[in-house]
C-alpha cells in the first residue's frame, strides 16, 4: 500500500536522496535536472507543505502543496478560486512501474475535494510534462513567457475518489 503523509525533516536525507535518483534518471535521458537544487527541494521537508509518497518504508516520490497561487501565474479571479497548487513534484525512477507520479496527483484532486476545493492546480516548462499530466486527467489552461522559460499552466477539477481501490491512503502524521 502506498502511503501519503506530511513530510517531517527527518525525512530530508530520503527525500535527497529520491531526487539524486530522479535527477539522474533525467540527465540519462537528456534532460535538465534539478541537480543545482537538490538541496533546497529537499529541504523542503520540514516546511509543513512538502507531502512524501511512501512504499513498504521507501520514500518514493514527494510533492509541495500550497493553497495560495503564485501571484504572476493566476489572475486575481482564478486565484479568489479554492484550489490546491502543486510544485515541485518529483518521483523515484525505480518505482516508475507503481506511476507514484499519477498517484500523487490523483491523491491531490481527492485532498482538494475533501477540502471543499474546486480545482488542483500546476505548472511545469516542458511540453513532455504538459503530455504526462494530460493523461493525469490535468488540461492545459494558459501559457506564460517567463525570465526562467515558457510556463505551462495545467487545471483539474477537484473530485473524491477511491484512494484505496488505487492502493493508496493517506496519515496526517509521520
Amino acid at each position: 500500500m502506498f502511503t501519503m503523509r506530511l513530510a517531517t525533516e527527518a525525512d530530508t536525507p530520503a527525500v535527497t536522496s529520491m531526487i539524486t535518483a530522479r535527477c539522474g534518471w533525467m540527465e540519462q535521458q537528456g534532460l535538465e535536472s534539478w541537480r543545482e537544487n537538490i538541496d533546497d527541494l529537499a529541504g523542503q521537508s520540514g516546511s509543513g507543505f512538502m507531502w512524501v509518497l511512501e512504499f513498504e518504508g521507501s520514500i518514493v516520490g514527494c510533492t509541495t502543496v500550497m493553497t495560495q497561487a503564485p501571484p504572476k501565474d493566476w489572475t486575481p479571479e482564478e486565484a479568489d478560486e479554492p484550489a490546491l497548487y502543486l510544485f515541485t513534484t518529483v518521483t523515484d525512477p525505480a518505482y516508475q512501474e507503481h506511476k507514484p507520479g499519477t498517484l500523487i496527483a490523483l491523491w491531490a484532486v481527492d485532498r482538494a475535494a475533501r477540502q471543499g476545493r474546486t480545482w488542483v492546480r500546476r505548472g511545469c516548462f516542458f511540453p513532455e510534462l504538459v503530455k504526462y499530466y494530460e493523461t493525469q486527467g490535468y488540461s492545459l489552461v494558459k501559457e506564460q513567457n517567463r525570465s526562467a522559460g515558457h510556463l505551462y499552466l495545467l487545471a483539474r477539477r477537484a473530485e473524491r475518489l477511491d484512494l484505496e481501490a488505487l492502493g493508496m491512503e493517506t496519515r496526517t502524521t509521520a
